[in-house]
């Protein structure tokens, strides 16, 4: 299951299309484009569980590269640079991972 079967398709497409070129990916703009930030603490949480693609409870810095391809197949890998920037934003525990509150919080700021 893809994060997208929860989201609107055009509103998909204009948030990957905000992020396309390489260094523009900015979190609160993806996720508000998405619709994600609007939606239920479920949503939310299946879209975790989607996101953390070896079912660790986390997601690490392997799985934040290839964020954008659980919304779109065919989506770029975020570039090292943005890959470090949203796990040191989304990381509020120094753990060098995202739990499921870490990334509830995340969507919702």
């Amino acid at each position: 299951m893809a994060v997208a079967s929860m989201l609107k398709e055009a509103d998909i497409k204009a948030a990957l299309e905000g992020c396309k070129a390489a260094d523009s990916f900015d979190h609160k703009k993806f996720f508000s484009a998405c619709g994600l930030s609007g939606k239920s603490s479920d949503e939310v949480k299946k879209a975790f569980a989607i996101i953390d693609q070896d079912m660790s409870g986390f997601i690490e810095e392997e799985e934040l590269k290839l964020f954008l391809q659980n919304f779109a197949a065919g989506a770029r890998a975020l570039t090292e640079k943005e890959t470090k920037a949203f796990l040191a934003i989304g990381d509020a525990d120094g753990d060098g991972m995202i739990g499921i509150d870490e990334f509830a919080t995340m969507v919702k700021a």
